[in-house]
């Protein structure tokens, strides 16, 4: 017999005492989940969505898929500084398939776990496949990183290896000539299968990045955010983007393609007081991972996009040249 909507939620959801992280007053079972933030803390709160065919392949590794569902949502708390507390899933299911909902539910949770995130209570349903989460996160008061806190005369950086994603749905589409390689394609896939989100780089970025965002429809889309909201400009200088060697054999207009419009990446874009560069190099060190300064941010609104050296002005003897930007950022509802 299949199983019914609590008899999965038990089988595939619902930890035993001494199992997972327990950070709720009251969690899972219940009407409401009860949480207490520590002294001093305030409750960060980000909601994701992914659908089948929109967000993600038919083809998806279930683990690979609950991974992600999860790490969407982490990713919004790290670009907030916030430490994971909590969340909730909503599941919509077109039937129960029970090796789907061990691998989906196993991902899922191992990274829960891998980020002392306790899943404390939602919902199943019939329909078409998507998943909801609703994740809540702890950040000192006032310390929460915002994308409205940039200043002209501050540095802009990115984390990571931002295109990757990209780079392996046009291999799906079949639009790369020439193709992958196997080890190419698998460590493209990778990233936009089962993307890092960047917790521990947004928990060490307080008190040094004065605006943060991540990136989930496309460098420049989700730049243009976070300058809007700070009422500030940049100059992004397309030479310094760190572009992965998987990525660099491809030809240049396809690398800026999957650089400032690919989506998917779950990186940090930042900006950060130029006083701080040896720092944020740092803490690159410190965490292993390529923190890459692109750019700078200006008092006039908009984005120039440059070709030439990162520290290069108008009246240096090699000015930077000023790019068309062609490029849209990913969005539901739009062609």
């Amino acid at each position: 017999m299949s199983l019914g909507e609590f008899d999965l939620i038990e089988r595939f959801f619902w930890r035993p005492a001494g199992q997972g992280p327990r950070r709720a007053v009251v969690g899972n079972g219940d009407d409401c989940a009860i949480l207490a933030p520590a002294a001093g803390m305030q409750l960060a709160v980000s909601t994701d969505t992914l659908v089948e065919g929109r967000h993600f392949l038919s083809t998806v590794d279930p683990r690979r898929l609950g991974h992600k569902a999860l790490a969407v949502n982490l990713s919004d708390l790290a670009a907030c500084g916030a430490q994971p507390l909590a969340f909730t899933l909503a599941l919509t299911l077109p039937r129960v398939d029970e090796p789907w909902l061990a691998g989906f539910s196993q991902g899922l949770l191992a990274l829960a776990d891998a980020h002392g995130c306790e899943l404390i209570g939602g919902d199943t349903t019939a329909g078409p496949l998507s998943i909801g989460i609703t994740v809540m996160g702890e950040v000192p008061a006032g310390q929460a990183l915002l994308r409205s806190g940039a200043r002209a005369g501050d540095d802009l950086w990115v984390s990571g290896w931002p295109g990757l994603a990209r780079l392996s749905l046009e291999a799906f589409r079949g639009s790369l000539a020439p193709s992958l390689s196997g080890d190419e394609f698998d460590l493209a896939r990778l990233a936009m299968e089962c993307p890092t989100p960047r917790v521990g780089l947004g928990l060490a970025l307080r008190g040094l990045a004065s605006a943060v965002i991540d990136v989930s429809d496309g460098l420049l889309g989700d730049l243009a955010h976070l300058l809007r909201r700070s009422r500030v400009g940049a100059r992004l200088v397309l030479d310094a983007l760190p572009v992965h060697p998987v990525l660099a054999t491809r030809p240049l207009p396809q690398q800026h393609d999957c650089l400032l419009a690919g989506g998917d990446d779950y990186e940090l874009v930042f900006t950060a007081p130029a006083a701080h560069r040896t720092r944020i190099l740092a803490l690159s060190d410190a965490l292993g991972l390529p923190l890459t300064r692109i750019g700078a941010i200006q008092a006039e609104p908009g984005l120039q996009l440059l070709q030439g050296e990162l520290d290069a002005w108008p009246d240096d003897d090699a000015p930077p040249r000023e790019v068309p930007n062609r490029w849209t950022a990913f969005d539901h509802f739009k062609a």
